[in-house]
């Protein structure tokens, strides 16, 4: 059964206090929080203030993606924040391993996101070091886009890289999933699944998470 990690992109800001406690009451396994900074995505969506108010709130572990240029930076408020994932692309690190191993020293899982261009084999010398690798199954940005088909196949290639070099990363999708592509991806070998509008936008985001888990429970 996958972890759901519900995206609060795609919450309503306007009140973000009840979207974490409903999120809180419900089957998922971690906040998603999407950090854009408008030159690394097309877009700006929420820094550090919102961010330590949502942890006040949040019973869940956070999942902190970080799309933005020089993500290292950060890597002590994003411990501060008393998150389990620190996210981190790989087109954004010019020296991806030191930042791995700064966000491990800081006892967070490290991971490394790959944008839907960027292929698989570029993880080939630093899988072993990673606790996670997420796909981009949209263009990072923006929430809402369209599924990219091509994402499960991507997805079943990391999972046999990660079987070939008997790494343990866990894979992560984010984009497009919904009842329709959830199992899929599992069965191609995800382990958490990142959905925003799905949950945030469907009559009772509640029953949308349990519904997901229980699609993707094919592993």
């Amino acid at each position: 059964m996958p972890l759901i990690a519900p995206s609060l992109l795609s919450a309503d800001f306007g009140n973000l206090q009840r979207d974490l406690n409903m999120m809180n009451e419900s089957d998922c396994d971690w906040f998603h929080l999407d950090v854009m900074d408008g030159v690394f995505v097309p877009n700006i969506s929420f820094g550090f203030p919102v961010m330590q108010a949502m942890a006040q709130h949040a019973r869940k572990p956070l999942d902190v993606h970080l799309m933005i240029v020089q993500p290292e930076k950060f890597i002590a408020e994003v411990k501060a924040l008393g998150a389990k994932v620190m996210n981190v692309h790989y087109e954004a690190c010019t020296h991806l391993h030191r930042v791995i191993q700064q966000i491990k020293a800081e006892g967070m899982m490290a991971g490394v996101t790959l944008n839907p261009h960027t292929p698989v084999s570029s993880l080939e010398e630093i899988i072993g070091d990673l606790d996670l690798v997420m796909l981009m199954s949209v263009n990072p940005g923006f929430g809402g886009q369209k599924f990219i088909e091509s994402s499960v196949d991507k997805t079943r290639r990391l999972r046999e890289l990660i079987d070939r070099k008997n790494a343990t990363a866990l894979i992560e999708i984010d984009g497009g999933v919904n009842r329709e592509t959830a199992p899929r991806l599992v069965e191609a070998g995800a382990d958490v699944l990142v959905a925003g509008s799905a949950v945030f936008k469907a009559a009772d985001p509640v029953e949308e998470v349990r519904i997901l888990k229980q699609v993707g429970a094919v592993k």
